[in-house]
């Protein structure tokens, strides 16, 4: 399993990161791959697939560093394809949308 999330991480910037990918580059089945989410993670493989990339958007978010790169960007680079589908995500994720959560943050660090 930790190859395999070493794997998910170096690669969660690419949009065609999916289950069938990762089965592959470990050179296991789909199924036992979904076997080994489900019995160490308690959810599938596209669930924490997209829980890693919400949480490494928020975490650029949050970062002053980052301020003047655009939201759709910081999604884009973290694999969301999509502006509409990453803002429903985070929203759905962390209660918030993702420019106020980064207004929210530049409050916190003082800019």
């Amino acid at each position: 399993m930790a190859q395999i999330h070493a794997f998910v991480q170096d690669h969660l910037g690419k949009a065609d990161l999916t289950p069938d990918t990762i089965a592959a580059a470990h050179h296991t089945s789909l199924r036992y791959l979904h076997k080994l989410f489900q019995q160490e993670e308690g959810h599938t493989v596209a669930c924490w697939i997209r829980s890693r990339r919400l949480e490494a958007c928020r975490r650029d978010l949050a970062d002053p560093r980052l301020a003047a790169r655009p939201i759709h960007t910081i999604a884009a680079r973290r694999g969301f394809s999509s502006p509409a589908h990453f803002s429903q995500a985070f929203r759905a994720a962390y209660g918030t949308a993702p420019r106020e959560f980064r207004r929210q943050s530049a409050t916190v660090h003082g800019d």
